[in-house]
């Protein structure tokens, strides 16, 4: 016997219809590439989002067609995030900081039939074009004035050219929920990058998900600045979720350094902002040579990489800004656990409070998370033990775009990758990627654990661990360390700042100084590159 509910579809559509009905003058306001300040409201982009469907039928899309887009956080993506997918097709943001092989295969895997890009890219799609074997349109997401001159681009059409030979007259489609809505490859560290191929459904959960209290507790109240990008899995949602609670967005355009991202908020009294650590690194810098508070912002959630505890204790400590500490990936459209506090953890002290906090979090409803053994046998929560830890849910990947890589899921579950604890409460905490674990004379080390008391010490900027051959313990932890402009410290010096904070076995057996450590295109340390710039190092 089925409940006598209407049958009614998720799509993404209704996200921006019922930002339209509800909250039609909220501002979504960002900063452009081309220079200054664009506004408009809900209400406006749900019109231009209605105009874009028809420039894209136009062009000849149709439904599960795969458009690309190259382009910052800024209007116009927001527009493409919901006219493509709003019309059946399927929208495949690109990540520019790829190598341009990469973006390459990944367009011609994906069979993108349209190009959408930022002036910003112009050169980067030159290079491009003659390499992209499906493309038959390229768009430039800008106005006439800004059209270049000259280019080697074939039969390059302007966007705001496009959009005035339409009207809004349009009505979304309706179909399956279950219809492919979005494309984003993962990052490739080993081989080519896999596409996760996101649903209406799935995105639609995915966004109340993540609005929930516990989660990015977003409200109409809420000015919210994504500063991680719409070519990072969906930005987390915040074009999504932000359009289903009415929050005024803040788009940052390519304007990432410190300086640029802490005018924008206080400008747009912006109360919440996501990001990774090293952007955040920038803007606390910033911070910190100018002297100056936030007047607003309230929260800020970090994730992408470990945020370390000394970065929590500055916002919170120095600036009055909760931390939301959050993980995911992009198999899992990407949110999946964040470090919101219960109500014994909150009334815990205060280094209680930063040991949970530290942690990755809780995961959201829609999210269930298990540890295993090597064996495959689940482990209990004790926030002792750790394991490898897999996750399922209605936003989560079940395979990859063409059956690449073959089938993933272990027994309906998908493996993270990542080593984890998880405590009676529920708080998970990555220790090591599954690939990054220190096993030292049978014992395992969370190079992370490191990472974070070593980014503690006043002196360092920031800090990555490896583990090194050794004769004995078979592997030895390293701390590689990059220090603040100006200051002095020394390996005795960071050695010794170790003791008492972790296990004598544990401890790392050498520092190295570097200039700069090594960074994939998503923003995360790339350890593997790193391991290869010291495969010549030997212990001292």
């Amino acid at each position: 016997m089925h409940g006598l509910m209407m049958d009614v579809p998720l799509l993404i559509t209704d996200l921006i219809r019922f930002a339209d009905r509800n909250h039609g003058d909220t501002e979504i306001v960002s900063k452009t590439v081309e220079g200054g300040i664009h506004r408009y409201t809900f209400r406006e982009a749900h019109a231009r989002a209605r105009r874009l469907a028809k420039v894209l039928q136009g062009l000849g899309v149709k439904m599960a067609d795969r458009v690309g887009t190259l382009a910052w956080n800024g209007y116009r993506h927001y527009e493409l995030y919901y006219a493509i997918s709003g019309i059946g097709a399927v929208i495949n943001t690109l990540n520019p900081r790829l190598f341009p092989e990469q973006i390459t295969y990944i367009s011609n895997h994906a069979e993108n039939t349209v190009l959408f890009f930022d002036l910003s890219f112009m050169p980067l799609v030159e290079k491009l074009a003659p390499q992209l074997k499906t493309v038959k349109h390229y768009v430039l997401m800008t106005d006439r004035a800004h059209m270049p001159v000259s280019t080697t681009i074939p039969n390059l059409l302007c966007y705001e050219d496009l959009m005035a030979k339409q009207d809004d007259r349009f009505e979304w489609p309706t179909f399956d929920e279950r219809t492919a809505a979005a494309l984003c490859y993962t990052s490739g560290t080993t081989g080519n990058p896999k596409g996760v191929l996101y649903g209406h459904r799935s995105t639609v959960l995915h966004a109340y998900g993540g609005a929930l209290p516990d989660a990015l507790n977003l409200s109409a109240r809420d000015a919210v600045l994504p500063v991680v990008p719409m070519f990072h899995a969906n930005a987390w949602s915040l074009p999504y979720a932000c359009t289903l609670v009415g929050a005024k967005m803040v788009f940052p355009g390519p304007h990432l350094d410190g300086k640029s991202v802490y005018e924008l908020i206080e400008q747009e009294k912006v109360t919440l902002s996501a990001g990774v650590p090293t952007v955040w690194l920038m803007l606390l810098q910033h911070l910190a040579a100018s002297k100056v508070k936030f007047s607003t912002l309230k929260r800020t959630v970090i994730g992408g990489a470990a945020c370390p505890l000394a970065m929590i204790r500055t916002f919170q400590e120095d600036y009055n800004v909760q931390v939301f500490h959050a993980w995911g990936m992009t198999e899992m459209s990407p949110l999946g656990t964040v470090g919101s506090l219960k109500a014994k953890q909150a009334a815990l002290g205060k280094e209680a409070r930063f040991a949970v906090q530290a942690k990755q979090g809780r995961g959201i409803f829609g999210v269930e998370m298990k540890i295993v053994d090597e064996e495959g046998k689940e482990l209990p929560w004790d926030g002792k033990r750790f394991g490898n830890l897999l996750v399922k849910g209605p936003w989560i990947a079940s395979g990859y775009l063409k059956g690449e890589g073959g089938n993933p899921l272990i027994d309906g579950w998908f493996p993270t990758g990542d080593v984890a604890t998880i405590d009676p409460d529920g708080y998970m905490q990555i220790t090591d990627r599954s690939k990054d674990v220190i096993k030292s004379g049978g014992e395992w080390i969370s190079s992370i654990d490191l990472e974070n008391i070593a980014v503690g010490h006043p002196a360092v900027a920031e800090a990555a661990v490896i583990g090194v051959h050794h004769p004995k313990w078979d592997e030895r932890p390293i701390v590689v360390v990059v220090k603040k402009a100006g200051q002095e410290l020394t390996r005795e010096e960071m050695l010794k700042f170790y003791e008492g904070k972790t296990a004598k076995w544990s401890m790392p057996e050498d520092v190295v100084f570097v200039t700069e450590l090594p960074h994939t295109a998503t923003g995360k340390l790339s350890k593997l590159t790193l391991r290869q710039q010291l495969k010549d190092y030997k212990l001292p």
